[in-house]
């Protein structure tokens, strides 16, 4: 039987491992945590039973995941939720765009510019199951669904910029550029507009659900899928050196895939990459970080608007040119006063999540790549920024517990220098990820490739970097 090992467990490795187990292989995937998961591991942190996501937290990518939609893992426990509303972004004013899978909600929150809400994103709803199989793959490719990948292609090459000018009033424009934010950079240069046109036609086609009992049960789920199967996880094991890892295993395995970080594989086999992978590794940009503050509050966040009390998820920075400017800054390097914050009101889905009357709220801040400013600063505006759309949210805090970017890239060692999607979302990089190449899962190693998030489709729990991988090393064998 060919033996493979997957090098860490994030949702890839994960994803990987089962491909490779289906197919028959022998799996082994490695972990240097104690709890397997990566981004997807939830955590008692501030009071017994209040479950706090650690980084991942809704699941838009997950649910519409050609890969883990195929998977029955319904079976090994995973249940999913939904929120009234997907997601919100709230104004100074009290006003708020929302998005729902009825758009209709959506139409009443943006009033006039409804009519164009709906000329962008309608259409793209009505084939989101045929983009997705193609915006989750390699981004040089022949699309399968070239008619319906036709029609989000064109849109996604643009600036968000200039995808904003669609609307005219402040709810429209910034509930579109708060979710495009999640690009983590600047958000005037090409393609900057693709994942806020991915991830806002998710919010109508298939909603923005969470994991019931924490992201942790998307982990346990492959896990427990890859068990059934055969395969196996060892966690505490941190891969240092191809030495290291025939010891740990016992044997050298025909198959090894890598969900890590590019900085990692030039770690493990740089001497052994070909010249032109590792120049493209050694040049390979990260992204802006994330400052993560969790939240234990009595009761519920008393939003100024109605709406938003019903969110899932909410982008917090004002207007949409406010949104822009704040990324422009972080992406620079500077710490706005007011930086871009990103908040999670899973246990509105799933209650199981609080602890009595005492609920948990995740939220962070986009901040400068390794950022190294105080962390008590950092901390407080955040929490100035909930204040900012919640008067009062202080007078409900009864604990926090804080990650700073350093802590995010201790806490993970593919977030390097806090960058959660493994790399900057350059043009370049969007494109060519991690590498120029028609297929980015090789590495110009006999048996090894790559199946982190620095491969296409990038960041997010959809499984697809993992899966395409597998099946690249599967086509080989």
């Amino acid at each position: 039987m060919t033996r493979a090992v997957v090098v860490g467990s994030g949702p890839n490795g994960l994803a990987a491992a089962v491909r490779l187990a289906q197919a028959g292989l022998e799996v082994t995937v490695l972990e240097a945590a104690d709890v397997a998961g990566g981004g997807t591991r939830t955590s008692e942190r501030i009071v017994p039973g209040l479950l706090h996501d650690d980084c991942s937290a809704f699941h838009p990518t997950a649910i519409a995941s050609p890969f883990l939609s195929s998977l029955d893992l319904a079976a090994h426990g995973l249940v999913w939720k939904w929120p009234e509303v997907d997601f919100a972004h709230p104004l100074d004013d009290g006003r708020a765009g929302i998005v729902t899978r009825n758009m209709a909600e959506t139409d009443a929150t943006i009033g006039a510019d409804a009519r164009s809400w709906h000329r962008v994103f309608e259409p793209l709803v009505r084939t989101f199951d045929k983009i997705v199989v193609d915006a989750f793959g390699p981004a040089v490719h022949l699309p399968r669904h070239p008619v319906a990948f036709g029609r989000f292609g064109p849109q996604a090459l643009l600036p968000a910029t200039w995808t904003m000018k669609h609307w005219k009033d402040d709810p429209a424009r910034a509930l579109y550029m708060g979710v495009a934010a999640h690009a983590f950079g600047r958000l005037d240069t090409p393609l900057s507009g693709s994942v806020g046109m991915l991830l806002g036609t998710a919010g109508h086609a298939v909603g923005w659900p969470v994991a019931e009992g924490g992201s942790i049960s998307i982990a346990r789920a492959l896990t427990g899928l890859l068990e059934s199967l055969g395969g196996t996880v060892r966690t505490g094991i941190r891969v240092t050196s191809r030495a290291q890892l025939n010891e740990v295993l016992g044997f050298e395995p025909e198959v090894v895939l890598l969900d890590l970080a590019p900085s990692a594989v030039l770690d493990l086999y740089g001497d052994l990459l070909p010249g032109r992978v590792r120049r493209a590794f050694g040049r390979w940009q990260y992204g802006p970080a994330v400052h993560k503050v969790d939240y234990a509050i009595d009761g519920d966040v008393p939003w100024t608007n109605e709406d938003c009390r019903r969110a899932g998820t909410l982008h917090l920075g004002g207007t949409a040119e406010e949104i822009v400017a704040v990324e422009a800054a972080t992406a620079r390097g500077e710490m706005p006063e007011r930086p871009f914050a990103l908040i999670g009101q899973q246990y509105l889905a799933d209650p199981t999540r609080s602890a009595g009357s005492i609920n948990p709220l995740w939220a962070y801040a986009h901040v400068p790549a390794g950022y190294t400013g105080s962390s008590e600063d950092a901390t407080e505006a955040l929490t100035a920024q909930i204040e900012r759309f919640a008067p009062g949210f202080r007078d409900r805090i009864v604990g926090t517990y804080v990650r700073s970017a350093s802590e995010m890239a201790a806490y993970n060692a593919n977030y390097v220098g806090g960058d959660i999607g493994a790399g900057a979302n350059t043009a370049r990089q969007i494109v060519f990820r991690p590498r120029a190449g028609l297929n980015p899962y090789k590495l110009g190693i006999p048996g090894v490739y790559l199946c982190s998030s620095a491969t296409a489709p990038g960041g997010g729990v959809h499984g697809m970097s993992g899966f395409n991988a597998a099946e690249t090393a599967l086509k080989h064998l």
